[in-house]
């Protein structure tokens, strides 16, 4: 097998490795990519090339990671991962364990863990690496990367459980959702949603955004019933599709281009979270990207006339 086909056939599981580390797709991309170059440009072939390509890509991510820190203190609102509506990456035994790792939700508690923390953490309990694998990827003993584990799974227990909810009941309870929002069913939407839920957008400030998280069934339920069929009155359309492994949907403005992602955080047969995210820089591998800023505009004087 050529060093070509070699490292095409574990892409996949770079990839996944690097998103789950930086939680940006572009930067994923970037981050396989540069491994690809420095395999292409060593003079030997590793004995195993998956321990070298996912040391490598990890090693990459880790310092991509320490930057982009610095750039998130300065972002505006709240951040939230680049929505993924795909792993490559497919295990059928560890499936669901899988899908929970990349959901914004984990992907939010991971945001908690340092560098390698994070990194250790992905390797080790979302990819099952053994810990002479992980202390190679890392550059750390395994003694360290052990402590590395416990610290990193801990705060990752303080932060939620993890999803209990099957995906046929998930997708059940998106449907739903769907059928309450094109309806602008208040009650409906009430019943699917936990007392605390939140609904919570990212713009980046580069796109019209809620001024604050509306929190409460009651509050979430009323702003969905009157927002939503106003954008079906300018012709902005939505196409259910799992975001992060979780029950979302793809909001399209009448030109078919990407308006913004959701994705829904379902626990204990309810919606916990409800997540938009609206920055173009962070929907761009979606699709070609809407003017939201004009889209606002066409909402606001189709509001006008009956207030």
């Amino acid at each position: 097998m050529s060093k070509t086909e070699e490292f095409e056939e574990l892409r996949p599981l770079l990839f996944s490795i690097a998103y789950r580390i930086l939680g940006s797709v572009s930067e994923a991309e970037d981050a396989v990519q540069e491994t690809w170059l420095r395999y292409e440009a060593s003079p030997t072939r590793p004995r195993s090339a998956k321990a070298y390509l996912s040391a490598t890509v990890t090693r990459i991510s880790i310092d991509v990671l320490r930057s982009a820190r610095v750039r998130r203190e300065a972002y505006v609102g709240p951040w939230f991962p680049e929505p993924l509506l795909a792993d490559p990456y497919e295990d059928p035994t560890r499936s669901a364990e899988l899908a929970d790792s990349v959901s914004m939700a984990a992907l939010l508690l991971l945001e908690r863990l340092s560098p390698l923390e994070r990194a250790v953490f992905v390797l080790r309990e979302v990819f099952d690496f053994g810990f002479p694998e992980v202390a190679s990827a890392v550059g750390r003993s395994e003694a360290a990367c052990r402590q590395l584990a416990v610290r990193a799974r801990r705060h990752m227990a303080e932060g939620r459980p993890r999803f209990e909810a099957d995906r046929k009941e998930r997708q059940q309870l998106a449907s739903r959702f769907f059928d309450a929002l094109r309806e602008g069913d208040v009650a409906g939407l009430q019943d699917l949603l936990a007392a605390d839920v939140s609904m919570v957008g990212d713009g980046g400030g580069k796109s019209p955004q809620l001024a604050r998280a509306i929190v409460g069934a009651a509050n979430v339920a009323r702003l969905l019933a009157s927002v939503f069929p106003r954008l079906a009155r300018i012709d902005v359309t939505y196409e259910p599709h799992e975001v992060n492994g979780q029950p979302g949907a793809i909001f399209r403005a009448r030109d078919g281009k990407v308006l913004h992602t959701l994705a829904l955080d379902v626990l204990d047969g309810q919606i916990q979270a409800i997540r938009l995210v609206i920055n173009p820089d962070k929907l761009g591998h979606v699709g070609p990207v809407a003017d939201a800023w004009a889209v606002d505009r066409e909402i606001r004087q189709e509001r006008r006339p009956t207030e």
